[in-house]
């Protein structure tokens, strides 16, 4: 690894402590560097607040070592006044003669202006350090931008002979058929906290009485989604609760009641396009996709989704409700406490 790869790898790492708090922002780190020693750092750490090149700037104790820095970031600073004034401006302004950047963002309002403003005002500016590793960071984000929708994570949990349930009938509803153990339950609620959003199907909704929330750690709640075509669910649920912000996609009418926003598509028409519309309109970076089968099985048969987590527990039901397949692919795999969880790429988008 490179001296300037270095660098990056530490704005990467810092970036990743705002997971879950910027979101529609992306995550970015920022490090400064004079005569090869680290004087600054910062990161993106909650959405509206300031970006990770002003956190590093303003941790510098002599702001005159800043003509002579490298300002490492791993994600270009942006050229537009948004919540918060430009980045580039104040590289600029506080004379930093140096910029080595990792992603170009895709977002219009920036996607190179930060670069060639910085560039026009005298400022060296190198960039693709750690390209690959950047972008991956920051997969939600562009995914958002260049393909206009929230980046899709399937999810569900399956026994060792490839169920995710048992036939349940109404005697049995209100709570789900546990397949792995507390500390896979902890892994899922915190992807939670990081992911934007979480859609269930009607079935899942009425049979296991979901709460969608981050209840076992600390973290914020995802937007909670719904589909209740006929709005057939009964208000008692937990996920009318009014414990955080909800979607009901309906075929019936669009209401808003407490934080249960009711809003109505066309269920003749695909329902995949107009339901990612929606949360494409409303800033929705990213989408846990956690059942059940039928749900799963429109995304994956529509080929819209990018990542898929598969936990696999210990037991064997014999019989039930077979879990989805997902032809073709191969996973990372990794143990938690008894469980596999295996972590699938969609490689054909």
């Amino acid at each position: 690894m490179t001296t300037e790869e270095k660098y990056m790898a530490r704005c990467i790492e810092l970036a990743r402590l705002g997971a879950g708090h910027v979101s529609p922002n992306p995550m970015v780190g920022c490090v400064i560097v004079y005569n090869n020693t680290i004087i600054g750092e910062g990161y993106h750490q909650k959405h509206g607040q300031a970006h990770a090149e002003v956190n590093a700037i303003n941790s510098v104790t002599d702001a005159e070592k800043l003509k002579e820095s490298t300002i490492y970031v791993s994600l270009e600073p942006c050229a537009h006044y948004g919540l918060t004034p430009p980045c580039s401006n104040l590289i600029i302004q506080k004379q930093i003669p140096r910029v080595v950047i990792g992603s170009i963002d895709p977002f219009a309002k920036v996607a190179g202006k930060g670069i060639e403003k910085l560039q026009n005002a005298g400022v060296e500016v190198k960039t693709g350090i750690l390209k690959k590793e950047c972008d991956e960071l920051n997969r939600r984000f562009f995914t958002f931008h260049q393909k206009q929708r929230p980046y899709i994570l399937l999810k569900w949990a399956q026994t060792t002979d490839g169920f995710i349930d048992v036939e349940r009938s109404a005697e049995n509803y209100g709570e789900p058929t546990w397949i792995t153990g507390p500390r896979a339950l902890l892994r899922v609620h915190q992807m939670r906290a990081e992911e934007d959003a979480i859609i269930v199907g009607t079935n899942t909704a009425e049979k296991d009485n979901p709460s969608l929330t981050v209840r076992l750690i600390k973290g914020k709640n995802p937007l909670r989604i719904v589909l209740d075509r006929e709005l057939r669910l009964n208000k008692k649920l937990n996920l009318f609760d009014n414990s955080t912000e909800t979607i009901v996609f309906n075929a019936l009418k669009n209401h808003t009641h407490n934080k249960t926003e009711f809003i109505k598509i066309d269920f003749s028409a695909q329902l995949l396009p107009q339901m990612l519309e929606v949360l494409h309109q409303k800033n929705v970076l990213s989408l846990i996709v956690e059942g059940g089968r039928q749900l799963l099985h429109t995304f994956i048969d529509a080929g819209l989704w990018d990542e898929a987590h598969v936990y696999t527990g210990h037991m064997q039901f014999g019989s039930g409700i077979k879990a989805p397949s997902l032809p073709g692919t191969t996973g990372q795999s990794e143990s938690i406490g008894k469980d596999k969880l295996v972590i699938y790429r969609n490689t054909a988008i």
